[in-house]
Formats: structure tokens, C-alpha cells, sequence
């Protein structure tokens, strides 16, 4: 076996990988490699709050498609995948919320996943967060992934919190507490008028360690055994194939999209599906790339009589005058994430949890694919999606050649119970314009327009309109069967030397935005690596 260049070696530079890097590279002993295939998180949009609306259509994302949608029109869908130092929190809308304890515990009872209920979890996201404004049993002050109160909501933000009101959902002021349920702000992953990414919180204050090494650039080609055992990687960098070996662990964390393209291209997989593509089978392993799992959401556009959103700073005049207001004082328009404002609530009477979540962009077209409103004119954004959704999709390769986009097929809308669930959150959606605090100010509904409101023609603009909300998992699920792909100490069944570390290993989605229970994930997972 060659000699080891480093002790750990971990694949993607996501909020995974650097929540890792950082943990791994706080011992002295250890000598870490963070390989990222992006670039390094340099842009300024990255930094700037409303840099969100510039950046899931960006060079900083992977550029993926879905297969077409078999059941949401044969749609080949836009599927923005962090490809960037820190990854989707470098390029997300830094919402922070965090599911509910039910989430947990069903992992624990219910999907096999022992030693990963709400009360085994509960630490790590302590120790992970770092509240400004939230200070009790729910909250902790001192963790690397900064979070605040948005300092001064837009007006149309506050309208449609009052709107929500009106409509007799309660006001929440903290989604993350002892309530999930209601309608508010949202924290967000924000410090100083400047994004908190997992790379700035985590990463960006322990560079400067000589025990852990970052390359960006890196893209990983496939992984590298002895036998069952893990000894490194080969990856593309600078134009050149390199390998490296690790002495004690390789850590993957490339994601719900990236980790099983890995496993594949190194012969860890569905046999038949490797072999059809001349990749020589190293175990079959039929759980890799299945078990997708991910928010699929349905956006509601409104136009505005005037120009009380965010729209307006595309005039060149007000965009300069915002920027330089952030640029003297970190605040303003540009201090915003766009999307300030949310709901958690009902699809029907009974529920316990809620099952729906909204998300109010005070602006239209902010995100890539979706529809804006007249040249000139403002709008505003109400997003849902269903928060536990029972379809499942896969990842597969199109070929053996590392550079080639994998095959993605979430398979949105796939289970009846995801449309019927999304159509009630889109007619609620729908309701909550129409309040006096909201209706005030818009002109028309623009998507769906007026002419959509029956049953069949909600669900068929569902079916039509619907799309990622960015929160892909499952696809190297964790359990204690004999299908899935990693133990519930993240390691891959029948390997050595190799652990999965990501969303990947989420055995289905908990009921809220992905990042904050990334980062635990990760958290969780430097224990038990260094438990060994």
C-alpha cells in the first residue's frame, strides 16, 4: 500500500466537507485534504445577501438538468447544484431552519437510523450554530454558522407576514423553536451584512492551519482501493490526473448528486447498470443513486400596481444607489436575501407537524426558471412545497467519463399524495394574496393567471410549473438494513477507510431547508471519526 500523503482526504467542498475540514484539522495529528471541484467562494455575489437572485443560473452552480419529468409535463427541469467553495451555502438563499424533532425521530424509529433521533441530533445543531438574537434551550451562540434577524424587512415582506395574519395563521417569530408552525422572518445565515456560508464560518478562520491543505479546481475522478479498503483518490487538477492516499480515512462528501456519481465511476453500485457502461463492478451495491428525495416546489407570481419590491433597484440609478449604501454602511436593499419572509403550515385539518412550507421573495424572477413579470414593472414571489414528499427518484451515470452530468431523475410529482398536497399549499397560496394586506398592492396574479383556478387546472399547473427547491438527499441512504449504502456511523457498508458524510445519507428529507442539518449531519460526523 502506497505511503499516505495525508491522514483524512475529503472529497467536496460543500457545507459538509468543510464543516469537516475544520474539525478534522483542529488535532494536530491529523493532516487534512479538502479537494473542491468549484472555485474558491471569491465572487462578491457570493458575499452579498441579494447575490442569491444572481446565482442559481450561475457558473457556480453545476448546470444539471433533470431527465424529463414523466409526471410534471416531460419537463427537463433546471437543478442548481453548489459548485463553489461551501457549496449550496455559498449560493443559496440563506433561509435557516432545521425541521422538527418528529423529523429526527422518525429517522431513529422509524428508518433505522439508531443514535440519530432529535434528542441525539439536538447537540449538534447547538454546536454548530451561532445565533445573534436567539438565546434559550433552541439556540446556540457561539457555533461557526453565523445566524441573525433580518434587520429591516422590505415593506412588502411585512405585508405579506400581516396577510398571512388576516388569513388566521398565527405570527411565528421563530421557526426553529418549540412551534414550527406559523407565519414570520426568517433567521438567516447572515453576519455583519454578509453571508455566513459554511466556508466563511467554518472554513475561512482555520486556512491558515499547515495540517489542512484546500484545493479548488479539483474535480474527483473516482476513488481508489486496496481490496475493500480505501486508500485515496485520483482527481483533475490543473490539467493534470493525480492521486493522493489517505492513512486513515477518505470522506465523501460530494452530495445527494455528487457522492453516488463517485461511487459509481468507482465500480460501487448497481452491477447491472456499471456493467452496461464497461465500469468493472468493485460491489454491488443496489441502494447507490436511489432513494432521491427532494422539495418540489410551485411559485406564485404577482405583479404590482407600483414598484414596492425589489424589482425596482434594476433601474441602473437605485442599483447604484444600493450598492453604494452597502458598500458604506452593509445595509439596504442589497443587505437583503430576497427571501425574508415564511410559513410553515397545513395542507388539511388533523396534521400534528405542518407539511407545507412558503417562502415570500419581495421580487419576481430572482431564481432561475421561473417567471417574472412585465418589463418595467414589480412583483413579488410566494413559493410552497409539500415538506416530507413520498416520491422517489434516482441518480444513474450517462457514461463513464467522470466529466459527463449524471442522470437525475427526482421523479417530481410521482406519488399522488405530492400533488394533492402541493395544489392545497398553492390554493392557500393563493388566499394569502388576496388579503387586504397584500391585495393593496397588487395589479394581477400573473402565474397561475385567473384563468387557472379549478381542481384539474391547479393540478395540471402544478404538473406544468413545479421545480426544485434545491434540497436533493437520500441517495446514499443510512440504516441498519441490508439495502442501504452507509451504517448509522456513516460508514460504507462493507468497506473500510471510506465514509459517506453529506445529505446523501439522509434517509428522507426533514421537514425544513437543508443547510442547518447538513451542517449537523457533519458535525455528528467528526465524533465519530475521531471515535474511529
Amino acid at each position: 500500500m502506497p505511503e499516505p500523503d495525508y491522514s483524512h482526504i475529503i472529497i467536496g467542498g460543500g457545507t459538509a466537507g468543510c464543516v469537516l475540514a475544520a474539525r478534522l484539522s483542529a488535532v494536530a495529528t491529523n493532516a487534512v485534504l479538502l479537494l473542491e471541484a468549484g472555485q474558491s467562494d471569491w465572487h462578491p455575489y457570493i458575499h452579498m445577501p441579494v447575490g442569491f437572485a444572481k446565482m442559481t443560473g450561475s457558473g457556480m452552480t453545476w448546470g444539471y438538468r433533470t431527465e424529463p419529468q414523466v409526471h410534471a409535463g416531460n419537463r427537463r427541469i433546471p437543478y442548481a447544484q453548489g459548485r463553489v467553495l461551501g457549496g449550496g451555502s455559498s449560493v443559496n438563499a440563506e433561509v435557516f431552519t432545521r425541521g422538527v424533532p418528529a423529523d429526527y425521530d422518525r429517522w431513529a424509529q422509524q428508518e433505522g437510523c439508531d443514535g440519530w433521533s432529535f434528542n441525539d441530533v439536538q447537540p449538534y445543531f447547538l454546536r454548530s450554530e451561532g445565533n445573534t438574537a436567539l438565546a434559550d434551550a433552541w439556540h446556540g451562540t457561539d457555533g461557526p454558522l453565523g445566524v441573525s434577524n433580518i434587520a429591516n424587512p422590505q415593506p412588502m415582506t411585512r405585508a405579506f407576514v400581516m396577510a398571512c395574519q388576516q388569513y388566521g395563521i398565527p405570527f411565528n417569530h421563530d421557526f426553529n423553536g418549540a412551534t414550527q408552525a406559523g407565519a414570520g422572518y426568517y433567521q438567516v445565515n447572515v453576519v455583519d451584512g454578509r453571508r455566513c456560508s459554511a466556508a466563511r464560518g467554518y472554513l475561512a478562520p482555520v486556512r491558515h492551519r499547515k495540517n489542512l491543505t484546500v484545493l479548488t479546481g479539483a474535480a474527483s475522478r473516482r476513488l481508489v482501493f486496496d481490496g475493500l479498503r480505501a486508500t485515496g483518490v485520483e482527481f483533475r487538477h490543473r490539467g493534470k490526473i493525480r492521486t493522493v492516499h489517505a492513512g486513515c480515512e477518505v470522506i465523501v462528501t460530494a452530495g445527494a448528486i455528487g457522492s453516488p456519481k463517485l461511487l459509481m465511476l468507482s465500480g460501487i453500485g448497481p452491477a447491472e447498470h456499471l456493467k452496461s457502461l464497461g465500469i468493472k463492478v468493485l460491489a454491488d451495491i443496489p441502494g447507490v443513486g436511489l432513494n432521491l428525495s427532494d422539495h418540489v416546489n410551485i411559485d406564485i407570481v404577482a405583479e404590482l400596481r407600483g414598484h414596492e419590491s425589489l424589482d425596482k433597484y434594476r433601474k441602473p440609478h437605485l442599483a447604484a444607489w444600493a450598492g453604494l449604501q452597502y458598500a458604506l454602511f452593509r445595509s439596504g436593499p442589497v443587505a437583503s436575501n430576497v427571501v425574508e419572509g415564511g410559513l410553515f403550515w397545513y395542507s388539511r385539518p388533523g396534521l400534528s407537524i405542518p407539511d407545507l412550507q412558503y417562502h415570500f421573495l419581495a421580487g419576481a424572477a430572482a431564481e432561475d426558471g421561473v417567471a417574472g413579470v412585465p418589463p418595467g414593472r414589480s412583483g413579488i414571489t410566494l413559493n410552497c412545497y409539500g415538506l416530507r414528499p413520498k416520491a422517489r427518484g434516482m441518480v444513474r451515470l450517462a457514461s463513464a467519463d467522470p466529466a459527463a452530468a449524471p442522470l437525475i431523475d427526482p421523479n417530481f410529482m410521482g406519488h399522488d399524495e405530492d400533488l394533492e398536497t402541493t395544489v392545497q399549499g398553492l390554493k392557500t397560496g393563493l388566499e394569502i394574496l388576496s388579503q387586504p394586506a397584500l391585495a393593496k398592492y397588487i395589479r394581477r396574479v400573473v402565474l397561475p393567471d385567473a384563468a387557472i383556478r379549478s381542481e384539474t387546472e391547479l393540478r395540471d399547473f402544478v404538473r406544468q410549473h413545479c421545480r426544485t427547491s434545491y434540497h436533493p438527499v437520500g441517495t446514499c441512504r443510512m440504516g441498519s438494513d441490508a439495502g442501504s449504502v452507509v451504517q448509522t456511523d456513516l460508514k460504507l457498508r462493507g468497506f473500510e477507510g471510506i465514509r459517506i458524510c453529506d445529505s446523501s445519507v439522509f434517509p428522507s428529507l426533514p421537514g425544513s431547508n437543508t443547510n442547518a442539518p447538513t451542517a449537523m449531519l457533519a458535525e455528528k460526523a467528526s465524533d465519530l471519526i475521531a471515535q474511529g
